[in-house]
């Protein structure tokens, strides 16, 4: 059973990285944006006007339904744009780089003090608080909301990922002081999952639980960490986060000010080569991608090659760029092939070795899971362990398998109708 666990899943084709590449350079960008994540209704309260010089990390929104919690800046700079679409609902808010800006200091007297309302009360205030994500459902957590677990990611299987020994290198203290904030926070189960490459060193707090990867994707994914060691259930949230970003709450907890940068790995068949670089959060892609692409066009996408998505900034959780070279003749178009398109029936998804494999191998029942999502039937869905799972972790199936629709997308959707008639969404 220890074998299949690690055995379990496919070898996908890992971008490599030259000595000189692995060795990450520090890239601000100009512009940095503040955006919703993908699919999410991010209703604000603004702090700043357009034209206004801010630091890096003062709080420049706070959201409607929970103002305790603040969007801060990713980096120094002059409000450049604001744009909102109706209902106070963020469309994005981009930032010129001004170093004249300085940095914002954050009063962490009383979280490092012990009290777990007054690391609460940081985590919201700094932004920290949705570097979290909670399942099920995928959002970032509620204001007052207690987990039953939290997994500390420093695994990451999808092509191309950052490495996480070298996302924390030189960082040891500041995650243990994240790991050991954690244990305060909420009387939660505490995992911290590591790659199969990858052993932190350092102590590790008595209450945090180890846990290793297998090399194959997608078991470096924190939905089937979580199928597998604690499920999420309705009442029993469970939160995932990045080894990373526990070490930016340590920093925070030692210095009053967050860390300026997240490493971040470039990657594609459009670039001269893969590399990491350290940016803000928020980056603008062109930026960081301009100086390594090769002649031609290409599609830049803030994620992996499975589950990335076009876009102008580096999404809030991602730490993957890849570029892809798009074709120079599209496809010519005729009528008569577009009525065939419209008019064919998706066909059914046969059951097969690497459908089971996509998922993890026998711990997630695939076809079952993927007759529950077609047919839209919840209590199989739940039952199966589905309520652990988010987009990200179907997209090995969706790619292994070309579903239409989606895979992903019928995730999505039973899991808002799940969340409506719970009465969470």
């Amino acid at each position: 059973m220890f074998g299949s666990r690690f055995s379990a899943g496919l070898i996908l084709p890992q971008p490599g990285l030259s000595e000189a590449q692995a060795d990450p350079s520090v890239c601000l960008t100009d512009e940095a944006a503040l955006v919703p994540e993908h699919g999410e209704d991010l209703r604000v309260t603004l702090l700043v006007e357009e034209n206004a010089l801010v630091a890096q990390g003062q709080p420049l929104m706070r959201l409607r339904q929970a103002p305790s919690a603040a969007i801060v800046a990713p980096m120094a700079g002059r409000v450049a744009r604001i744009d909102l679409a109706p209902g106070r609902r963020l469309t994005q808010l981009v930032l010129f780089h001004d170093p004249d800006g300085g940095m914002y200091r954050f009063d962490t007297a009383d979280a490092r003090g012990g009290e777990a309302d007054a690391l609460r009360v940081l985590l919201h205030e700094s932004g920290l608080w949705r570097a979290f994500r909670s399942r099920p459902f995928g959002r970032a957590p509620g204001p007052n909301e207690s987990p039953a677990a939290i997994f500390v990611m420093a695994a990451d299987s999808r092509p191309g990922a950052v490495r996480p020994d070298l996302a924390v290198a030189g960082r040891e203290e500041d995650l243990e002081r994240g790991l050991e904030a954690l244990g305060r926070l909420a009387d939660a189960a505490i995992y911290f999952c590591e790659a199969h490459t990858f052993r932190h060193q350092g102590a590790i707090p008595a209450n945090v639980t180890r846990l290793q990867a297998g090399t194959r994707h997608p078991q470096g994914m924190a939905g089937f960490q979580l199928h597998r060691h604690f499920p999420a259930r309705i009442g029993a949230p469970v939160w995932d986060v990045a080894a990373e970003d526990v070490a930016d709450l340590g920093h925070l907890l030692a210095s009053g000010y967050l860390h300026p940068t997240r490493l971040v790995a470039l990657t594609g068949d459009a670039l001269r080569g893969a590399r990491l670089v350290r940016c803000q959060p928020g980056a603008d892609l062109r930026g960081l991608t301009q100086p390594h692409l090769q002649a031609g066009p290409h599609d830049v996408l803030s994620g992996s090659v499975l589950d990335g998505r076009p876009a102008h900034w580096l999404g809030p959780r991602d730490r993957l760029v890849t570029v892809l070279k798009r074709g120079a003749t599209p496809q010519r178009r005729h009528w008569f092939g577009a009525a065939l398109a419209r008019a064919a029936h998706n066909a059914p998804i046969i059951p097969t070795a690497a459908l089971e494999a996509s998922m993890g191998g026998a711990a997630l029942p695939a076809a079952a899971l993927v007759r529950a999502l077609a047919a839209g039937d919840a209590e199989a869905f739940m039952q199966l362990g589905g309520l652990s799972l988010v987009e990200e972790d179907l997209a090995l199936a969706d790619y292994v398998t070309g579903a239409r629709p989606r895979l992903a997308n019928q995730l999505r959707s039973l899991l808002d109708r799940i969340a409506q008639e719970e009465g969470t969404a």
